[in-house]
């Protein structure tokens, strides 16, 4: 595996990704309704766009296994950690811990002394184990569909 900067090229791979994992690795704790809102079908080509954007503005980082996108993860310059996705082919093979090592190495340089996140049932308990502690819990709205996540917060040691 190696872990590079995020490139356009990518999007299609990272979007594609993102519609996977989210159907196949967070279909144990959200139902078929939760994850058609959170990853609707039909927004994948605005997505491409949205997220080449958003993701060429942010700290990007993108894991790959024999020229394939596995794992990508993103930092807000303010500190925010937007998205984290691992392929549901590479999971537990510590691809999102290499991806989060990158983007708090990235945060350190910044000087940012926190970074917070929004983790999904499903990731809660990896933020948990990488010393980010639950802000709330919280309710969000996509496609008026309830969906329940974590505001989580890690202290950064400079």
């Amino acid at each position: 595996m190696k872990i590079i900067k995020y490139n356009e090229t990518d999007t299609e791979g990272i979007v594609s990704l993102f519609y996977e994992t989210v159907h196949s690795v967070n279909s144990k704790d959200y139902s078929q309704s939760e994850l058609n809102a959170w990853a609707p079908r039909d927004e994948q080509e605005s997505k491409m766009m949205s997220w080449k954007e958003s993701l060429g503005q942010n700290i990007t980082f993108v894991a790959i296994v024999n020229d394939k996108v596995v794992g990508f993860s993103d930092l807000t310059h303010n500190g925010h950690l937007d998205r984290l996705y691992v392929h549901k082919d590479y999971q537990g093979q510590g691809i999102a811990t290499a991806l989060i090592d990158m983007l708090e190495s990235e945060a350190k340089k910044l000087n940012l002394l926190e970074i917070d996140t929004e983790a999904s049932i499903t990731a809660k308990p990896f933020f948990e184990h990488r010393g980010y502690k639950i802000v709330c819990s919280q309710t969000v709205e996509r496609r008026g569909v309830n969906l329940s996540n974590f505001k989580m917060i890690k202290k950064i040691k400079l």
